[in-house]
């Protein structure tokens, strides 16, 4: 799958271009010999680190996964002796493109993710670089509570502490806590030289090099002293160019150069100085009240006049957001609901922008000051308030989407990073933002806007088409002219982003010829091979080099046409094409999360970015949009395979990914388009594709079949065939549900004249599992109802999953036939449904699949469609026989299905619970299960199907009372549990039959 490139190898050596291969080469044998990590120099795994959040893409020389710390010395020193470049990489999120090169990235975030130790008393703690912020303050919750690591960017859930000081990052809060570099008390880091040292205060008097380095930077800082003192911004958030001021305010601090504390020359050097190997953090107490307002307005200038006056009210955080970014996240299935609970701007309109007003203190007491000071002074504006920190936690969720959801939006112009990080003192945000609109209109295009108002650090992303040349050229001079205008109100033009490709090329611009020359000479100190990160902060080339390594000008424009007529078989207007679908992942990375929500189960199970969601979106733009290089996508590319592989299509990414990123869809259309050009599905594709198929001949003679399939050499052809694991249970077969409906109906009259509803009935329920479906129809019919079991063609879920989408199809047009009859003839009400993943075929992939039944047929029947224990309590109180519920019912724990928190959210399931037990339900803040139908049962994704299971299900199940009910409504995740746990899970309808079945009183409505 070959990628163009328009360079060759820029190995640092001096002979031709072969020569230079030869070393690289050379190299990568070293580097297989004694590096204890992963070595990873093929193509396909240079593709999925040739891009990070910003629009740039690189392809790396190579990528080393070490194992270790002392595994990043080895490349370090192999890199340096043969002069080739070395780009440390932490989460991948730079918005910059400093995290794009081609050279040899270090990728520290998989392994190299320790907490080292803690001192409580001197509130200091010290770490590997790898370790993400969220997951360091996780730690920091147990082994030191009450304090935590405070500075918090939007990425806080997927940044990692060594990109944090490669990025000086800071976030909502730092007008309280500062930036990393105020947050740091020490780095260590390795040097191209191969010494490894710390720099922090003092480390001149223990170290040799510390001192030569102290005293080489201080004399760079005194010859330009003036320089700096005219030319640095003093916003409170300032990130471009190396902080020769920090440097500065230490001298002119008195401080001698050799006891110089550099750590905060490395904060926002973007890997081009050293490679961060650990940190020592400075921590904070944790305030213990915390409250959040949220202040809507009517245009985005009146939020803006707004900020000043609220900085008087002493808030810890003020955050903007505009209605460009309102209107994405309205768009969102996960920030929707967040969308519809702001206030509304006197007059009811929706809000052009709104402020995020956080206030912290020691009690409530605190808080509820900061809110009467806010209400004085913003007398006339609608105001929410925040008290309940889940809540607090939700609403936030918009605020830490709004750069990725800005992806979302349709239409050719995408808001582009270019400007998007412009920090003014916040007394000149109002004139900033008004010639900031003046210079967008000027050139023809719009803008959004979000911002840490509190700094005055202020992200605008205008609309711009990296396709076309002419808004190349827009944007190159929209980026001149805005980093003009930043210096023009006082500030600078990155508060927390940093250079990288973007704005390396205006550093001169900004500081001056002799400011870069300082920044060259610091650069030479540090690193005189320039091996670091080449081309980030010096030398980063022209103006003309910002629109240069664009990801959108990967391919040629006939390859666009070309992958826009592709006959697929889902229809990608809700991303307005297949071409726009593919493109959707703008490499923010929150799939990589390792906590909360379920997106993305096995990158939590293997820390790989390979399997990250991210990774997949890279993978599927590379095989389809360059493909095979003549505009030909490559369906059946071996690597693109493997890294689809292991996605569970858990549909998390669907809503929990703020761009809208569905791999879930995407990979079933790469293995529909590749089964299709080999000529047919795999023998293990087909079998579980059809599982109905398969469950259907089992539950003909189900007790000879469940015994012939347990025979010791019986299971070992079929785990042979079918390459299952033999450690993983079979599902047995029962007597079909059908089968016990009919003989049921035998005894009593048809056409009882109540009201209808339609069970659709899943594979599993059908055949393996017949007393749910029981259970489902004893529940309905207690409840006043005649219930309908049609036989109904599969909903082709697995067939989805699995790639079989010309059978789903199929498949998908006979059911809807039958459901369609059912609808209009026998006007049922409802139809009700027991398994999560049959739910979401009819309610999300028929909606998107080709079929033939008209879309408005396939919408009214997704309307009427509900999980059975849903639908028994959204209608609670208009059942034809009134509920009753028996009093003894015993406490519950719950795991929701992963389609089912990704489409309808679980509490569809836990509502009901929570009815018949008085609110005896715990919910699991759990993740996916890990089994994800055919996935857990394959031989070589058992052992991460049980780690996924360990990550966040098993463990509160064992750890749940032995008299708790463990329900799950998924079929997969019933199973799963009880490999894992030895727990049997039963179904939620399972639980209500017998507190309902016998209970419902007999007055009729």
């Amino acid at each position: 799958m070959p990628m163009k490139q328009s360079t060759s190898l820029p190995v640092l050596s001096h002979d031709g271009p072969s020569s230079a291969e030869q070393n690289l080469a050379a190299l990568e044998a070293e580097l297989r010999h004694i590096v204890r990590g992963q070595v990873r120099f093929d193509e396909h795994d240079r593709v999925l680190y040739s891009t990070d959040a910003s629009p740039y893409q690189v392809m790396p020389l190579g990528v080393v996964v070490p194992a270790d710390i002392a595994d990043v010395a080895r490349v370090l020193e192999r890199c340096a002796a043969r002069r080739i470049p070395v780009l440390p990489r932490g989460g991948g999120t730079s918005l910059a493109g400093q995290c794009t090169n081609r050279a040899v990235v270090i990728d520290v975030s998989a392994l190299c993710r320790r907490v080292l130790s803690v001192d409580v008393e001197g509130r200091l703690c010290e770490v590997e670089p790898g370790i993400g912020v969220d997951e360091l303050n996780r730690q920091l919750s147990k082994l030191a509570p009450g304090l935590l690591y405070a500075p918090d960017p939007a990425t806080v859930a997927q940044a990692t502490i060594g990109g944090c000081i490669g990025n000086n990052a800071a976030g909502a809060r730092s007008i309280l806590y500062g930036r990393t570099s105020e947050n740091i008390a020490g780095v260590n880091v390795l040097l191209t030289s191969g010494q490894r040292i710390w720099l922090e205060s003092g480390a001149g008097r223990r170290s040799e090099m510390a001192r030569r380095l102290a005293v080489a930077v201080g004399d760079v800082v005194s010859r330009h002293a003036e320089l700096i003192r005219t030319r640095f911004a003093r916003t409170i958030r300032r990130n471009a160019g190396y902080n020769m001021d920090l440097v500065l305010q230490q001298l002119d601090g008195g401080i001698a150069p050799e006891d110089l504390d550099l750590s905060g020359l490395i904060c926002g050097s973007e890997g081009t100085l050293a490679v961060v190997i650990g940190a020592r953090l400075k921590l904070h107490p944790i305030r213990g009240a915390v409250g959040l307002a949220i202040a809507s307005f009517a245009t985005l200038e009146a939020a803006m006049d707004a900020v000043n006056p609220i900085l008087a009210t002493g808030p810890s955080a003020v955050e903007l957001l505009d209605d460009v970014v309102l209107r994405a996240a309205a768009g969102n299935a996960k920030c929707r609901p967040y969308v519809e609970l702001l206030p509304r701007p006197r007059g009811g309109a929706a809000p052009m922008a709104v402020l995020y007003v956080e206030y912290q203190g020691n009690a409530p007491e605190d808080i509820e000051a900061g809110f009467a000071r806010l209400a004085a002074t913003l007398s006339d504006v609608a105001i929410s308030l925040y008290r309940d920190k889940p809540a607090m936690a939700e609403a936030w969720m918009l605020r830490k989407s709004g750069e990725a959801l800005l992806h979302g939006l349709s239409g050719k112009r995408k808001p582009q990073t270019f400007v998007e990080d412009n920090a003014v003192p916040p007394e000149n945000l109002p004139r900033f933002v008004r010639k900031f609109k003046a210079i967008v209109a000027r050139h023809g295009t719009e803008a959004a806007y979000y911002a840490h108002a509190s700094v005055g650090v202020l992200h605008v992303r205008p609309m711009i088409d990296l396709h076309d040349e002419e808004d190349r050229a827009r944007m190159r001079k929209i980026a001149v002219e805005v980093a003009d205008l930043a210096r023009e109100c006082g500030g600078v033009m990155s508060g927390e982003h940093g250079d990288g490709r973007v704005r390396g090329p205006l550093l001169e611009r900004f500081y001056g010829p002799e400011l870069m020359a300082a920044f060259r000479e610091i650069k030479r100190i540090f690193d005189p091979g320039g091996i670091l990160n080449p081309g980030n902060i010096v030398d980063a080339g022209p103006i003309e080099s910002i629109t240069e390594n664009l990801r959108a000008m990967a391919m040629p424009a006939a390859q666009t046409v070309a992958r826009r007529d592709i006959d697929t078989f889902f229809d990608y207007g809700d991303q307005d094409d297949f071409g726009h679908a593919v493109d959707m992942c703008n490499g923010a990375g929150f799939c990589r999360k390792t906590a909360g929500g379920t997106m993305c189960p096995s990158y939590r199970g293997t820390m790989d970015e390979r399997h990250s969601t991210r990774g997949r979106g890279n993978a599927l733009r590379q095989a389809i949009r360059v493909g095979l290089g003549d505009g030909t996508p490559a369906w059946n590319d071996p690597e693109t395979m493997q890294t689809l592989d292991l996605c569970l299509s858990c549909k998390a990414c669907k809503s929990e990914c703020p761009s809208n990123v569905d791999v879930a869809r995407l990979k079933a259309e790469y293995l529909a388009q590749s089964w299709r050009a080999r000529g047919g599905a795999p023998l293990r594709a087909r079998v579980f594709g059809h599982v109905r198929r398969l469950n259907r001949l089992g539950s003909m003679a189900p007790r000879l079949v469940n015994v012939i399939s347990n025979l010791p050499l019986v299971r070992a052809v079929m785990n042979r065939v079918l390459h299952l694991a033999p450690q993983r249970t079979l599902p047995p077969f029962a007597p079909s549900l059908h089968k016990w409906f009919h003989r049921s109906r035998l005894r009593g009259p048809a056409g009882t004249g109540k009201p209808k509803v339609l069970l659709y009935a899943d594979c599993f329920v059908t055949y393996n599992e017949p007393e749910i479906g029981r259970n489902a129809v004893g529940v309905l019919e207690a409840l006043g109802y005649e219930v309908l079991l049609p036989p109904i063609a599969c909903c082709g879920r697995a067939m989805i999953s699995t790639g079989l989408l010309p059978d789903a199809i199929a498949t998908a047009d006979r059911a809807l036939a039958t459901l369609r009859r059912a609808v209009d003839e026998d006007e049922v009400a409802a139809i009700v449904v027991c398994e999560p993943s049959c739910l979401s075929a009819i309610t999300d992939d028929w909606l998107q699949l080709k079929l033939a039944m008209p879309l408005d047929v396939r919408q009214r029947i997704a309307a009427r469609s509900m999980l059975v224990e849903d639908f028994v309590d959204k209608f609670w109180d208009q059942h034809p026989t009134r509920p009753a519920i028996r009093p003894d019912a015993p406490a519950i724990v719950l795991h929701g299905h992963c389609h089912q928190k990704a489409l309808t959210g679980d509490e569809t399931s836990a509502r009901l619970l929570r009815r018949l037990t008085n609110d005896r339900v715990t919910v699991l803040p759990s993740g996916c299960c890990g089994m994800a139908g055919s996935f857990g049962y394959a031989a070589d994704k058992y052992d991460l199907s049980m780690a996924i299971g360990e990550l966040s299900v098993f463990p509160p199940i064992r750890a749940a009372s032995a008299d708790a009910v463990i329900c799950a409504p998924g079929t997969s995740c019933r199973h799963h549990i009880h490999d894992g746990t030895g727990r049997r899970a039963v179904h939620p309808i399972e639980f209500a039959a017998p507190l309902l079945c016998g209970g419902a009183e007999a007055a009729q409505r």
